[in-house]
Protein backbone atom coordinates (compact mmCIF):
# COMPACT_ATOMS: atom_id res chain seq x y z
CA UNK A 1 0.00 0.00 0.00
CA UNK A 2 0.99 3.34 -0.95
CA UNK A 3 -0.22 4.89 2.90
CA UNK A 4 2.17 4.09 5.94
CA UNK A 5 0.38 4.61 9.33
CA UNK A 6 1.84 4.42 12.70
CA UNK A 7 -0.57 1.75 13.86
CA UNK A 8 -3.56 -0.04 12.23
CA UNK A 9 -6.47 -3.14 13.11
CA UNK A 10 -6.57 -6.16 11.22
CA UNK A 11 -10.58 -7.07 11.51
CA UNK A 12 -11.12 -11.06 11.05
CA UNK A 13 -14.39 -11.98 9.71
CA UNK A 14 -14.84 -14.95 7.68
CA UNK A 15 -11.20 -15.64 7.50
CA UNK A 16 -9.90 -17.28 10.51
CA UNK A 17 -6.23 -18.05 9.57
CA UNK A 18 -3.05 -16.25 9.60
CA UNK A 19 -1.11 -17.07 6.45
CA UNK A 20 -2.24 -16.11 2.82
CA UNK A 21 -4.30 -12.93 4.20
CA UNK A 22 -4.74 -10.19 2.25
CA UNK A 23 -5.96 -7.60 4.62
CA UNK A 24 -3.12 -8.96 7.59
CA UNK A 25 -0.73 -8.65 4.63
CA UNK A 26 -1.37 -5.17 3.86
CA UNK A 27 -1.73 -3.98 7.40
CA UNK A 28 1.74 -5.35 7.98
CA UNK A 29 3.41 -4.00 5.57
CA UNK A 30 1.67 -0.54 5.92
CA UNK A 31 1.50 0.08 9.38
CA UNK A 32 4.40 0.17 12.08
CA UNK A 33 1.95 -1.42 14.84
CA UNK A 34 -0.69 -3.89 14.04
CA UNK A 35 -3.85 -4.85 16.73
CA UNK A 36 -6.01 -7.88 15.41
CA UNK A 37 -9.61 -8.17 16.90
CA UNK A 38 -12.37 -10.86 16.04
CA UNK A 39 -15.76 -9.50 17.34
CA UNK A 40 -18.39 -12.63 17.83
CA UNK A 41 -21.34 -10.00 16.29
CA UNK A 42 -24.60 -9.96 18.52
CA UNK A 43 -26.44 -8.65 15.45
CA UNK A 44 -26.03 -12.54 14.00
CA UNK A 45 -25.68 -14.83 17.47
CA UNK A 46 -28.79 -13.10 19.02
CA UNK A 47 -30.91 -14.31 15.68
CA UNK A 48 -29.32 -18.19 16.34
CA UNK A 49 -32.32 -20.25 17.42
CA UNK A 50 -30.23 -22.80 19.22
CA UNK A 51 -27.58 -22.17 22.45
CA UNK A 52 -25.43 -25.20 20.58
CA UNK A 53 -24.64 -23.92 17.43
CA UNK A 54 -21.92 -25.89 16.01
CA UNK A 55 -21.12 -23.22 13.88
CA UNK A 56 -20.50 -20.90 17.00
CA UNK A 57 -18.47 -23.76 18.49
CA UNK A 58 -16.21 -24.49 15.13
CA UNK A 59 -15.85 -20.44 14.81
CA UNK A 60 -14.83 -20.18 19.00
CA UNK A 61 -12.34 -22.91 18.43
CA UNK A 62 -10.91 -21.28 15.33
CA UNK A 63 -10.49 -17.74 17.27
CA UNK A 64 -8.72 -19.64 19.35
CA UNK A 65 -6.61 -21.36 17.39
CA UNK A 66 -5.98 -18.24 15.62
CA UNK A 67 -4.74 -16.33 18.72
CA UNK A 68 -2.09 -18.62 19.44
CA UNK A 69 -0.86 -18.79 16.20
CA UNK A 70 -0.82 -14.90 15.78
CA UNK A 71 1.00 -15.22 18.99
CA UNK A 72 3.32 -17.31 17.65
CA UNK A 73 4.11 -14.87 14.75
CA UNK A 74 4.52 -11.94 17.23
CA UNK A 75 6.87 -14.05 19.77
CA UNK A 76 4.42 -13.04 22.02
CA UNK A 77 3.08 -14.85 25.64
CA UNK A 78 -0.10 -12.89 26.06
CA UNK A 79 -3.04 -12.86 23.81
CA UNK A 80 -2.61 -10.66 20.87
CA UNK A 81 -6.11 -11.12 19.32
CA UNK A 82 -8.82 -8.85 20.86
CA UNK A 83 -12.22 -11.37 20.83
CA UNK A 84 -15.23 -8.79 21.74
CA UNK A 85 -18.79 -9.67 22.13
CA UNK A 86 -20.52 -6.86 20.95
CA UNK A 87 -22.36 -5.04 17.92
CA UNK A 88 -19.33 -5.10 15.37
CA UNK A 89 -20.79 -2.20 13.82
CA UNK A 90 -20.25 -0.11 16.70
CA UNK A 91 -17.72 -2.21 18.48
CA UNK A 92 -15.19 -2.11 15.89
CA UNK A 93 -14.97 2.30 15.28
CA UNK A 94 -15.11 2.03 19.26
CA UNK A 95 -11.75 -0.22 19.74
CA UNK A 96 -10.50 1.75 16.80
CA UNK A 97 -10.84 4.83 18.54
CA UNK A 98 -9.45 3.48 21.80
CA UNK A 99 -6.39 2.22 20.47
CA UNK A 100 -5.72 5.55 18.51
CA UNK A 101 -5.19 3.37 14.95
CA UNK A 102 -5.07 5.00 11.51
CA UNK A 103 -6.86 2.48 9.80
CA UNK A 104 -8.53 -0.50 10.41
CA UNK A 105 -8.10 -2.92 7.73
CA UNK A 106 -10.25 -6.14 6.66
CA UNK A 107 -11.23 -8.40 3.77
CA UNK A 108 -14.16 -8.23 1.85
CA UNK A 109 -17.54 -10.00 2.32
CA UNK A 110 -19.98 -10.08 -0.44
CA UNK A 111 -23.32 -10.86 1.73
CA UNK A 112 -25.57 -8.21 1.73
CA UNK A 113 -25.78 -7.40 5.63
CA UNK A 114 -22.30 -7.67 5.31
CA UNK A 115 -22.10 -4.99 2.79
CA UNK A 116 -24.33 -2.26 4.62
CA UNK A 117 -22.37 -3.51 8.05
CA UNK A 118 -18.78 -2.35 6.42
CA UNK A 119 -20.38 0.76 4.93
CA UNK A 120 -21.96 1.56 8.20
CA UNK A 121 -18.26 0.86 9.78
CA UNK A 122 -16.49 2.90 7.15
CA UNK A 123 -18.72 6.02 7.55
CA UNK A 124 -17.92 6.19 11.43
CA UNK A 125 -14.39 5.20 10.63
CA UNK A 126 -14.39 8.40 8.19
CA UNK A 127 -15.97 10.26 11.14
CA UNK A 128 -13.19 9.49 13.56
CA UNK A 129 -10.24 10.56 10.66
CA UNK A 130 -9.64 6.58 10.29
CA UNK A 131 -9.01 5.08 7.30
CA UNK A 132 -11.17 1.91 6.18
CA UNK A 133 -9.16 -0.17 3.50
CA UNK A 134 -10.72 -3.64 2.21
CA UNK A 135 -9.63 -6.16 0.01
CA UNK A 136 -10.33 -9.31 -1.90
CA UNK A 137 -9.50 -12.39 -0.28
CA UNK A 138 -12.27 -14.83 0.39
CA UNK A 139 -12.51 -15.55 -4.14
CA UNK A 140 -10.23 -15.64 -7.09
CA UNK A 141 -12.30 -12.74 -9.20
CA UNK A 142 -15.14 -10.83 -7.08
CA UNK A 143 -17.94 -8.46 -7.79
CA UNK A 144 -17.64 -6.73 -11.85
CA UNK A 145 -13.78 -8.77 -12.30
CA UNK A 146 -15.90 -11.52 -14.70
CA UNK A 147 -18.51 -10.05 -17.09
CA UNK A 148 -19.63 -10.79 -20.44
CA UNK A 149 -18.73 -8.90 -23.91
CA UNK A 150 -21.48 -6.42 -23.25
CA UNK A 151 -20.32 -5.53 -19.65
CA UNK A 152 -22.89 -7.59 -18.07
CA UNK A 153 -22.66 -10.45 -15.32
CA UNK A 154 -23.43 -14.08 -16.42
CA UNK A 155 -26.58 -15.63 -15.76
CA UNK A 156 -25.06 -18.91 -16.44
CA UNK A 157 -22.58 -20.97 -15.18
CA UNK A 158 -20.88 -22.58 -18.27
CA UNK A 159 -20.18 -19.69 -19.97
CA UNK A 160 -18.48 -17.54 -16.88
CA UNK A 161 -16.95 -21.01 -15.83
CA UNK A 162 -15.13 -20.56 -19.37
CA UNK A 163 -14.44 -16.95 -19.19
CA UNK A 164 -13.11 -16.87 -15.25
CA UNK A 165 -10.64 -19.72 -16.71
CA UNK A 166 -9.49 -17.62 -19.30
CA UNK A 167 -8.84 -14.68 -16.97
CA UNK A 168 -7.07 -16.47 -14.14
CA UNK A 169 -2.97 -15.83 -14.07
CA UNK A 170 -0.36 -16.86 -11.59
CA UNK A 171 -0.68 -13.46 -9.86
CA UNK A 172 -4.19 -14.25 -9.13
CA UNK A 173 -3.26 -17.28 -7.03
CA UNK A 174 -0.22 -16.05 -5.46
CA UNK A 175 0.03 -16.21 -1.99
CA UNK A 176 0.23 -13.35 0.33
CA UNK A 177 3.18 -13.30 2.58
CA UNK A 178 2.96 -12.79 6.46
CA UNK A 179 5.85 -11.45 7.74
CA UNK A 180 5.79 -9.72 11.54
CA UNK A 181 8.54 -6.95 12.55
CA UNK A 182 9.92 -7.39 15.96
CA UNK A 183 6.81 -5.78 18.89
CA UNK A 184 5.02 -4.59 15.64
CA UNK A 185 2.34 -6.97 17.48
CA UNK A 186 1.28 -5.94 20.51
CA UNK A 187 0.06 -8.36 23.53
CA UNK A 188 -2.48 -5.83 25.07
CA UNK A 189 -5.43 -8.33 24.51
CA UNK A 190 -7.59 -9.17 27.38
CA UNK A 191 -8.28 -13.27 27.82
CA UNK A 192 -10.57 -14.49 25.39
CA UNK A 193 -14.04 -15.22 26.49
CA UNK A 194 -15.10 -18.57 26.24
CA UNK A 195 -18.40 -19.97 24.57
CA UNK A 196 -20.23 -19.77 28.14
CA UNK A 197 -19.52 -16.09 28.48
CA UNK A 198 -20.82 -15.83 24.84
CA UNK A 199 -23.98 -17.52 25.95
CA UNK A 200 -23.54 -20.83 24.09
CA UNK A 201 -22.33 -24.46 24.82
CA UNK A 202 -20.05 -26.30 22.94
CA UNK A 203 -22.53 -28.02 20.79
CA UNK A 204 -22.16 -31.69 19.56
CA UNK A 205 -18.86 -31.20 17.00
CA UNK A 206 -18.41 -34.50 17.44
CA UNK A 207 -21.04 -35.95 15.44
CA UNK A 208 -19.23 -34.64 12.32
CA UNK A 209 -15.83 -34.39 13.31
CA UNK A 210 -13.96 -31.49 12.66
CA UNK A 211 -10.79 -30.38 13.07
CA UNK A 212 -10.86 -26.43 13.37
CA UNK A 213 -8.41 -23.75 12.39
CA UNK A 214 -6.29 -23.20 9.78
CA UNK A 215 -4.69 -26.70 11.33
CA UNK A 216 -7.81 -28.40 10.52
CA UNK A 217 -8.29 -26.80 7.39
CA UNK A 218 -4.65 -28.18 6.07
CA UNK A 219 -5.41 -31.60 7.52
CA UNK A 220 -8.43 -32.02 5.50
CA UNK A 221 -6.98 -30.75 2.63
CA UNK A 222 -3.80 -33.09 2.88
CA UNK A 223 -6.48 -35.86 3.21
CA UNK A 224 -7.77 -34.67 0.12
CA UNK A 225 -5.26 -34.52 -1.90
CA UNK A 226 -4.69 -38.35 -1.78
CA UNK A 227 -7.81 -38.73 -2.61
CA UNK A 228 -8.39 -35.92 -5.65
CA UNK A 229 -7.59 -38.23 -8.87
CA UNK A 230 -10.93 -40.21 -8.15
CA UNK A 231 -13.01 -36.78 -7.22
CA UNK A 232 -14.88 -37.28 -10.55
CA UNK A 233 -15.70 -40.62 -10.01
CA UNK A 234 -16.95 -40.64 -6.12
CA UNK A 235 -18.11 -37.33 -5.54
CA UNK A 236 -21.14 -38.34 -6.12
CA UNK A 237 -21.91 -41.02 -4.02
CA UNK A 238 -22.78 -40.04 -0.33
CA UNK A 239 -21.49 -43.99 0.81
CA UNK A 240 -18.05 -43.26 0.06
CA UNK A 241 -15.41 -40.55 0.54
CA UNK A 242 -15.06 -38.69 -2.34
CA UNK A 243 -15.73 -35.05 -1.80
CA UNK A 244 -13.06 -32.77 -0.16
CA UNK A 245 -15.20 -31.60 2.99
CA UNK A 246 -13.54 -28.66 2.95
CA UNK A 247 -16.47 -26.46 2.96
CA UNK A 248 -16.98 -25.57 6.21
CA UNK A 249 -13.19 -24.53 6.12
CA UNK A 250 -13.67 -21.93 2.57
CA UNK A 251 -16.74 -20.72 4.80
CA UNK A 252 -15.40 -19.66 7.39
CA UNK A 253 -11.54 -19.11 5.96
CA UNK A 254 -9.65 -21.69 7.68
CA UNK A 255 -8.02 -22.56 4.17
CA UNK A 256 -6.91 -20.11 1.57
CA UNK A 257 -8.82 -20.36 -1.78
CA UNK A 258 -5.72 -19.49 -3.91
CA UNK A 259 -3.69 -22.24 -2.33
CA UNK A 260 -6.66 -24.66 -3.24
CA UNK A 261 -7.12 -23.33 -6.70
CA UNK A 262 -3.30 -23.19 -7.49
CA UNK A 263 -3.01 -27.23 -6.27
CA UNK A 264 -5.88 -27.70 -8.44
CA UNK A 265 -4.27 -26.04 -11.36
CA UNK A 266 -1.29 -27.83 -11.00
CA UNK A 267 -2.55 -30.98 -10.46
CA UNK A 268 -4.14 -31.17 -13.62
CA UNK A 269 -6.24 -34.62 -14.33
CA UNK A 270 -10.17 -35.03 -14.51
CA UNK A 271 -10.49 -35.31 -10.64
CA UNK A 272 -8.78 -31.79 -9.80
CA UNK A 273 -10.76 -30.29 -12.80
CA UNK A 274 -14.01 -31.69 -11.85
CA UNK A 275 -13.24 -30.28 -8.13
CA UNK A 276 -12.03 -26.54 -9.75
CA UNK A 277 -15.25 -26.50 -11.85
CA UNK A 278 -16.91 -26.49 -8.15
CA UNK A 279 -15.18 -23.87 -6.52
CA UNK A 280 -15.53 -21.60 -9.69
CA UNK A 281 -19.35 -22.80 -8.69
CA UNK A 282 -18.85 -20.80 -5.32
CA UNK A 283 -17.44 -17.88 -7.76
CA UNK A 284 -20.31 -17.71 -9.91
CA UNK A 285 -23.00 -17.44 -6.44
CA UNK A 286 -20.96 -14.92 -4.91
CA UNK A 287 -21.23 -13.02 -8.19
CA UNK A 288 -24.54 -13.35 -8.64
CA UNK A 289 -25.50 -12.73 -4.68
CA UNK A 290 -23.11 -9.15 -5.44
CA UNK A 291 -25.11 -8.24 -8.52
CA UNK A 292 -28.25 -8.86 -7.45
CA UNK A 293 -28.80 -9.11 -3.96
CA UNK A 294 -32.72 -8.97 -4.07
CA UNK A 295 -32.17 -12.96 -4.89
CA UNK A 296 -31.97 -13.15 -1.01
CA UNK A 297 -36.01 -13.38 -0.88
CA UNK A 298 -37.13 -13.41 -4.95
CA UNK A 299 -36.12 -15.06 -7.71
CA UNK A 300 -33.04 -14.90 -10.01
CA UNK A 301 -35.66 -15.30 -12.76
CA UNK A 302 -38.40 -12.85 -11.46
CA UNK A 303 -41.19 -14.52 -14.10
CA UNK A 304 -40.70 -17.38 -11.46
CA UNK A 305 -41.76 -14.79 -8.44
CA UNK A 306 -45.65 -15.68 -9.70
CA UNK A 307 -45.59 -19.24 -9.07
CA UNK A 308 -48.22 -20.40 -6.71
CA UNK A 309 -46.16 -22.89 -4.16
CA UNK A 310 -48.02 -25.30 -2.00
CA UNK A 311 -48.82 -24.54 2.05
CA UNK A 312 -48.13 -27.55 3.28
CA UNK A 313 -47.27 -26.80 7.18
CA UNK A 314 -47.47 -30.90 7.78
CA UNK A 315 -45.68 -31.99 4.50
CA UNK A 316 -42.69 -29.71 5.65
CA UNK A 317 -42.18 -30.63 8.81
CA UNK A 318 -41.80 -34.33 7.62
CA UNK A 319 -39.43 -33.44 5.32
CA UNK A 320 -37.47 -31.41 8.07
CA UNK A 321 -37.56 -34.62 10.14
CA UNK A 322 -36.99 -37.22 7.44
CA UNK A 323 -40.71 -38.96 7.22
CA UNK A 324 -40.90 -38.45 3.33
CA UNK A 325 -41.38 -41.94 3.30
CA UNK A 326 -38.46 -41.67 0.57
CA UNK A 327 -35.18 -43.40 1.93
CA UNK A 328 -32.29 -41.34 0.64
CA UNK A 329 -34.62 -37.86 1.16
CA UNK A 330 -34.92 -38.64 4.65
CA UNK A 331 -31.38 -40.03 5.27
CA UNK A 332 -29.98 -36.91 3.92
CA UNK A 333 -32.43 -34.68 5.86
CA UNK A 334 -31.64 -36.94 8.99
CA UNK A 335 -27.53 -36.28 8.43
CA UNK A 336 -28.37 -32.99 8.02
CA UNK A 337 -30.73 -32.94 11.62
CA UNK A 338 -27.55 -35.06 13.46
CA UNK A 339 -24.26 -33.44 11.99
CA UNK A 340 -25.02 -30.82 10.03
CA UNK A 341 -23.59 -31.62 7.23
CA UNK A 342 -25.12 -33.17 4.07
CA UNK A 343 -23.56 -34.69 0.77
CA UNK A 344 -23.93 -32.02 -2.08
CA UNK A 345 -25.90 -34.68 -3.86
CA UNK A 346 -28.16 -35.22 -1.45
CA UNK A 347 -28.68 -31.36 -1.00
CA UNK A 348 -29.69 -31.62 -4.51
CA UNK A 349 -31.89 -34.52 -4.14
CA UNK A 350 -33.80 -33.00 -1.24
CA UNK A 351 -34.14 -29.98 -2.70
CA UNK A 352 -35.75 -30.93 -5.86
CA UNK A 353 -38.16 -32.97 -3.71
CA UNK A 354 -39.05 -30.29 -0.98
CA UNK A 355 -39.66 -27.56 -4.47
CA UNK A 356 -40.89 -30.19 -7.05
CA UNK A 357 -42.44 -33.17 -5.51
CA UNK A 358 -43.79 -31.23 -2.00
CA UNK A 359 -44.50 -27.83 -4.26
CA UNK A 360 -42.79 -25.74 -1.24
CA UNK A 361 -41.34 -22.55 -1.74
CA UNK A 362 -37.48 -22.72 -1.94
CA UNK A 363 -37.21 -20.13 0.86
CA UNK A 364 -38.65 -22.19 3.56
CA UNK A 365 -36.16 -25.00 2.82
CA UNK A 366 -33.16 -22.13 2.05
CA UNK A 367 -33.58 -21.04 5.33
CA UNK A 368 -33.53 -24.67 7.07
CA UNK A 369 -30.28 -25.23 5.79
CA UNK A 370 -29.15 -21.44 6.98
CA UNK A 371 -29.98 -22.84 9.90
CA UNK A 372 -28.71 -26.00 10.28
CA UNK A 373 -25.79 -26.34 8.17
CA UNK A 374 -22.17 -26.06 9.35
CA UNK A 375 -20.93 -24.82 6.39
CA UNK A 376 -24.19 -22.31 5.36
CA UNK A 377 -23.06 -19.64 3.00
CA UNK A 378 -25.52 -17.24 1.37
CA UNK A 379 -24.79 -17.29 -1.79
CA UNK A 380 -23.84 -21.10 -2.39
CA UNK A 381 -27.16 -21.92 -0.20
CA UNK A 382 -29.35 -19.66 -1.96
CA UNK A 383 -27.80 -20.25 -5.72
CA UNK A 384 -28.09 -23.94 -5.34
CA UNK A 385 -31.60 -24.58 -3.67
CA UNK A 386 -33.08 -21.74 -6.84
CA UNK A 387 -31.25 -23.84 -9.06
CA UNK A 388 -33.35 -26.71 -7.77
CA UNK A 389 -36.28 -25.23 -7.52
CA UNK A 390 -35.54 -24.15 -11.67
CA UNK A 391 -36.09 -20.48 -10.14
CA UNK A 392 -32.16 -19.65 -10.33
CA UNK A 393 -29.21 -19.87 -12.61
CA UNK A 394 -29.85 -22.98 -14.92
CA UNK A 395 -29.29 -23.57 -18.64
CA UNK A 396 -31.59 -26.52 -18.40
CA UNK A 397 -35.33 -26.18 -18.47
CA UNK A 398 -37.58 -26.07 -15.61
CA UNK A 399 -39.22 -29.43 -16.30
CA UNK A 400 -35.88 -30.99 -15.10
CA UNK A 401 -37.63 -33.01 -12.27
CA UNK A 402 -35.40 -35.52 -9.90
CA UNK A 403 -37.18 -38.99 -9.23
CA UNK A 404 -36.30 -39.39 -5.48
CA UNK A 405 -35.81 -43.59 -6.29
CA UNK A 406 -33.88 -43.29 -9.16
CA UNK A 407 -31.39 -40.93 -7.85
CA UNK A 408 -31.18 -43.30 -4.83
CA UNK A 409 -31.27 -46.44 -6.77
CA UNK A 410 -27.81 -44.67 -8.67
CA UNK A 411 -25.84 -43.19 -6.05
CA UNK A 412 -26.66 -45.33 -2.85
CA UNK A 413 -27.09 -48.37 -5.19
CA UNK A 414 -26.63 -50.72 -1.84
CA UNK A 415 -28.70 -48.68 0.26
CA UNK A 416 -25.18 -48.03 2.75
CA UNK A 417 -26.13 -44.45 3.06
CA UNK A 418 -29.81 -45.18 3.82
CA UNK A 419 -28.91 -47.63 6.09
CA UNK A 420 -26.99 -45.85 8.27
CA UNK A 421 -28.90 -42.91 9.03
CA UNK A 422 -32.56 -44.95 8.39
CA UNK A 423 -32.48 -47.55 10.79
CA UNK A 424 -35.76 -48.63 10.46
CA UNK A 425 -34.86 -50.00 7.21
CA UNK A 426 -31.74 -52.01 8.09
CA UNK A 427 -33.20 -55.49 7.62
CA UNK A 428 -35.35 -54.37 4.25
CA UNK A 429 -33.47 -56.15 0.61
CA UNK A 430 -31.74 -54.40 -1.40
CA UNK A 431 -34.08 -54.81 -4.05
CA UNK A 432 -36.94 -53.05 -1.75
CA UNK A 433 -34.54 -50.76 -0.37
CA UNK A 434 -35.26 -47.49 -2.36
CA UNK A 435 -38.96 -47.79 -2.70
CA UNK A 436 -39.74 -49.74 0.45
CA UNK A 437 -43.63 -49.40 -0.04
CA UNK A 438 -43.40 -51.89 -2.86
CA UNK A 439 -42.27 -54.90 -0.63
CA UNK A 440 -44.80 -57.96 -0.26
CA UNK A 441 -46.81 -57.57 3.64
CA UNK A 442 -44.70 -60.74 4.27
CA UNK A 443 -41.48 -59.30 3.53
CA UNK A 444 -41.96 -56.44 5.12
CA UNK A 445 -42.79 -58.90 8.09
CA UNK A 446 -39.48 -60.48 7.87
CA UNK A 447 -37.45 -57.17 7.55
CA UNK A 448 -39.50 -55.63 10.47
CA UNK A 449 -40.60 -53.04 8.83
CA UNK A 450 -44.31 -52.74 7.80
CA UNK A 451 -44.88 -49.64 6.05
CA UNK A 452 -47.23 -46.90 7.75
CA UNK A 453 -46.00 -48.36 11.04
CA UNK A 454 -42.07 -48.57 11.24
CA UNK A 455 -41.35 -46.13 7.97
CA UNK A 456 -43.45 -43.97 6.38
CA UNK A 457 -45.74 -44.23 3.52
CA UNK A 458 -45.01 -42.21 0.35
CA UNK A 459 -46.17 -38.64 1.49
CA UNK A 460 -46.83 -37.83 -2.30
CA UNK A 461 -46.91 -39.91 -5.19
CA UNK A 462 -43.67 -38.83 -7.60
CA UNK A 463 -45.58 -38.91 -10.97
CA UNK A 464 -48.45 -37.44 -9.19
CA UNK A 465 -46.68 -34.56 -8.14
CA UNK A 466 -44.27 -33.92 -11.14
CA UNK A 467 -47.44 -33.40 -13.20
CA UNK A 468 -49.08 -30.65 -10.48
CA UNK A 469 -44.85 -29.24 -10.70
CA UNK A 470 -45.24 -29.00 -14.45
CA UNK A 471 -48.38 -27.47 -14.77
CA UNK A 472 -47.19 -24.90 -11.88
CA UNK A 473 -45.04 -23.68 -13.90
CA UNK A 474 -47.09 -23.87 -17.32
CA UNK A 475 -49.70 -21.66 -15.21
CA UNK A 476 -47.65 -18.40 -15.86
CA UNK A 477 -46.83 -18.65 -19.32
CA UNK A 478 -42.81 -19.87 -19.23
CA UNK A 479 -41.34 -21.35 -22.14
CA UNK A 480 -37.73 -21.33 -21.13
Amino acid sequence: MSNSYKSGLVWFRRDLRAYDHAALHHALQACETVYCVFVFDKAILDELPSRTDRRVAFIHDSVVKLDERLRQLADRQMPVLHVLHDVAADAIPRLARALGVEAVFANRDYEPDAVARDSAVSDALAGAGIAFHDFKDQVIFERDEVLTNKGTPYGVFTPYKRAWLQAVTPAHIEAFSIEVAPDQMPAQAPALPSLNDLGFDAGNLDALPIETGAAGGEAAFEDFQARINRYKALRDFPAKKGVSYLSVHLRFGTVSIRQLVSYAQAQGGEGAETWLSELIWREFYQMVLWHRPDVVTKSFKPEFDALKWDDKPEWFQAWCEGRTGYPLVDAGMRQLNETGYMHNRLRMVVASFLTKDLGIHWFEGERYFAAHLNDYDLAANNGGWQWAASTGCDGQPWFRIFNPVTQSERFDPEGKFIRRYVPELTKVPDKFIHAPWTMPDEKQQDSACVIGRDYPRPIVDHAVARERTLARFKAIGSDD
